[in-house]
């Protein structure tokens, strides 16, 4: 992988870490600023609303803006609003400053996966993209403890002017290791977001909003089914996390290969193991042995989808790619809140503690049936080139062949340009 990824790998470190560590500290943040936990919780929904709204909204307006050039102004909003969050006098700053840090996190994904697929050959784009998200994984297994432990130790406002530090290294990294890239030239943000609606792009984002909530439908209760149900201590759940985020780096290792050689059987597979992994996570939470076991297992197949999604989309939008690949970001999110929330209501109905990890198995159940409905409807459609007209070189389209052996998608002439990656 060239060196340049490693940028994006440093970013997507400290996204991930400023996105999950808030979690950890809620009764911190309670406790400092005169209110409660549940009040403090809608810090964590700030930030995803802000990656929801950021992710189609700051890429459409940055269409035009070279890669290099928008990927430094995205984490310098990012750095400036951890830089708020940890200087913060009140709740309602704070509440602000965590929506600010949120809205570039999508479109910094969206962007980088173009940058990081256009940086290698053809066979490798979803390794790199993958590549790219490992950083988002590391900071579950070393960021997000490591941070969290500070904040307990320092105050939470430590944890924040850490993370804009490394929002600081990760520009430093951008500006050194990432190339000039031209934007692509594709008339506009009204012939994106007709690319965005293409049927094919619509389905591979509601295959990520019904698929990956499945994943979030037990994340967000997990503490709480290790401690009623499993009997761990509290003083466990930082191991747990880590065991979780081991998973998903794992997932994200093994989804780039399998993605290049064959993206739709990938996903297929993914989302059908993932049902079957959160049915066994219902009854393994009854056993100290299975139980950790069963986090790591859930961890791996569950981000195990996140790259298939993240080419598919890329692919299907091939007059924007970048505007796609950043909403498959604010479709993350509204899995994650959409799964936290039926989760909750399951236990609220009184089903038990580890009753959302079966409603997680209905809802990758119709993130599977979406999925294959797409892949069939995508078969009987009329044949498509592969490459559009290029971008900003003005480079004639040349057809091109399936995106991986067995996956019958097209490559997006986005992922390639002026120069000549």
């Amino acid at each position: 992988m060239p060196l340049a990824i490693l940028a994006l790998t440093v970013s997507a470190f400290g996204i991930g870490t400023a996105e999950f560590v808030i979690m950890g500290l809620l009764p911190n943040v309670a406790d400092d600023l005169g209110t409660s936990v549940p009040t403090a919780g809608y810090l964590v929904s700030a930030y995803a609303l802000g990656v929801v709204v950021g992710a189609p909204l700051l890429t459409a307006v940055g269409s035009r803006v070279p890669r290099k050039r928008m990927l430094l102004l995205l984490m310098a909003l990012f750095t400036a609003g951890n830089l708020g969050s940890a200087v913060a006098p009140g709740y309602g700053t704070l509440l602000v400053s965590r929506f600010l840090a949120g809205l570039p996190h999508g479109a910094f994904f969206g962007v980088g996966a173009v940058v990081a697929a256009r940086l290698v050959a053809e066979d490798r784009r979803a390794r790199a993209v993958a590549a790219m998200f490992l950083g988002l994984t590391v900071a579950n297994i070393v960021g997000v403890p490591a941070a969290t432990a500070l904040g307990q130790q320092l105050g939470w406002r430590a944890t924040f002017l850490v993370v804009a530090a490394i929002g600081v290294i990760a520009l430093g990294a951008l500006a050194l290791l990432i190339p000039q890239l031209p934007a692509e030239d594709h008339g506009g943000v009204r012939q994106e977001i007709r690319a965005l609606c293409e049927p094919q792009v619509l389905l591979g984002l509601l295959t990520a909003v019904f698929g990956f909530a499945g994943v979030f439908a037990v994340y967000s209760y997990l503490a709480s089914m290790m401690t009623e149900v499993t009997g761990f201590a509290d003083s466990s759940m930082t191991l747990l996390l880590a065991l979780f985020g081991i998973g998903m780096t794992i997932g994200v290792l093994a989804a780039g290969p399998l993605t290049d050689r064959a993206l739709r059987p990938t996903l297929y597979g993914s989302l059908a193991a993932l049902a079957v992994v959160l049915v066994g996570f219902h009854f393994a939470a009854q056993s100290k042995i299975a139980a950790p076991i069963a986090v790591v297992v859930l961890g791996a197949v569950g981000f195990l989808t996140t790259t298939p999604l993240q080419m598919l989309v890329m692919n299907k939008a091939r007059l924007a790619p970048t505007l796609a690949s950043a909403s498959n970001n604010s479709a993350f999110n509204l899995a994650n809140a959409g799964g936290a929330w039926l989760g909750g209501v399951a236990i609220a109905a009184g089903w038990g503690w580890t009753s959302p990890a079966l409603v997680g198995a209905v809802l990758a159940v119709v993130g599977l049936g979406v999925a294959v409905t797409a892949g069939v409807l995508d078969r009987r459609a009329p044949g498509e080139p592969g490459r559009v007209a290029a971008g900003a070189s003005g480079a004639p389209a040349v057809p091109a062949g399936p995106g991986g052996a067995g996956t019958g998608e097209p490559v997006a002439a986005d992922l390639t340009g002026a120069d000549g990656a």
